[in-house]
């Protein structure tokens, strides 16, 4: 296996957005190419990672081809990914996966997702909530008692509610520890020019706001967004020569769920996935410097600490109040906003925390920069399989 370093990353601002999916995608795209310093000419395989563009804009099947062809990138194998919000990290996985084999020098990995429709506002979150098995939904959705979802929310706040609420039994947190999370992501977010919100708000302010499905308010549950990230991947080989300043991949891990123990925050994908991915980079939870989680909601960051190993069963609200996770501490989570408040166009948000990931690693995150950081963590994943998320994925960096 050969080392793969990050040699390019880009990213637009997300957003409820008027650009197409197309026009998303190039931006990042050209962004990417242009921070790697190469040319589309040099660019071997594309890995392209989308989630819901057929239910929602209606293209399917040659997506990426579709994506890509605008920039000039045609004529070399396209790849599409579809894994639900992992759909970016599977593209990205993949992506390194060729490059560390040796089948190509140099890819491209992008995630694209465009939730917004100009005449339907329901169609993205109706969309999100096909990422569970179908022909179980309805029963599932009386078994929980809260509805399939609503035209204000998806089916998947309705289950957050519920993880959440045998989370606070099981670890003793409560909705003001829920809050907390808000107020750090939104301090994060508003030093972020890419992010979706950003701002300084108090516990008191998230509490009050609109109830979404008891104990989630709106400002902990994730926005609908659009938005694409993209990097470009390479052998050592092409590093030396395009790019000094790049992260190397240490670990690259994707699973899909599996039938477990549920009353075991260890036992699950998540838990499993960040296990592997230590012990393939040879480092451990104390060894990170910087993480981006998937906070599809402000309860599932505290459950993620637990689940990585940052802190013990039942330990997440702790660890937060400590202070080691905000943006000033020993181990920042989310420095980006986090799916809370950079947003979550959610075929797009594996690879946007890959981009947060090495800018943190150049020191090119500005105002967010964790200081000496030199290992970085991302955590991402999505759909939902009898108490597991369907697909997870964990990711380790270090400077070069």
């Amino acid at each position: 296996m050969r080392d793969v370093h990050v040699i390019g990353a880009g990213m637009t601002r997300f957003a409820k957005s008027t650009k197409s999916l197309k026009e998303l995608a190039g931006e990042a795209v050209v962004d990417a190419l242009q921070d790697a310093g190469i040319t589309t000419s040099e660019v071997q395989a594309a890995y392209v990672g989308n989630a819901v563009a057929g239910l929602v804009t209606g293209q399917e099947m040659i997506r990426g081809q579709v994506l890509l062809r605008p920039v000039g990138i045609e004529g070399i194998p396209i790849f599409n990914l579809e894994n639900a919000c992992a759909s970016a990290a599977s593209a990205l996985h993949l992506g390194w996966q060729s490059v560390a084999t040796g089948i190509y020098d140099v890819v491209l990995c992008l995630g694209a997702e465009k939730l917004t429709h100009p005449e339907d506002k329901n169609r993205g979150m109706a969309a999100i909530g096909t990422a569970v098995d179908v022909e179980l939904a309805a029963g599932m959705a009386d078994q929980m008692g809260n509805g399939h979802g609503s035209s204000q929310h998806s089916l998947f706040m309705d289950l957050y509610a519920d993880w959440t609420k045998e989370y606070m039994q099981r670890s003793g947190a409560t909705r003001e520890d829920f809050a907390e999370v808000v107020v750090k992501n939104q301090h994060n977010g508003a030093r972020n020019p890419r992010a979706q919100y950003g701002g300084e708000l108090t516990v008191e302010e998230v509490l009050a706001a609109r109830e979404v499905v008891w104990p989630l308010t709106l400002f902990m549950c994730s926005p609908i967004s659009d938005g694409a990230a993209a990097v470009v991947l390479a052998a050592d080989t092409a590093t030396r020569r395009v790019n000094g300043r790049s992260p190397k991949i240490r670990a690259s891990v994707v699973l899909s769920g599996h039938v477990h123990d549920k009353t075991d925050p260890t036992a699950g994908s998540c838990a499993r996935a960040a296990r592997l991915a230590f012990e393939s980079a040879g480092l451990g939870p104390d060894d990170i410097d910087v993480a981006e989680v998937h906070d599809a909601t402000a309860p599932a960051e505290l459950m993620i600490y637990e689940q990585i190993g940052f802190a013990e069963p039942g330990g997440g609200a702790a660890l937060l109040a400590s202070g080691k996770t905000r943006l000033d501490g020993a181990l920042p989570v989310n420095p980006s906003g986090g799916l809370l408040c950079k947003g979550h166009p959610i075929g797009a948000t594996g690879i946007a925390q890959i981009c947060e990931a090495t800018w943190q690693l150049r020191g090119d995150a500005g105002e967010r920069q964790v200081e000496g950081a030199k290992v970085a963590l991302t955590q991402n994943g999505g759909g939902w399989l009898d108490g597991d998320s369907a697909a997870m994925s964990v990711h380790i960096l270090t400077a070069s």
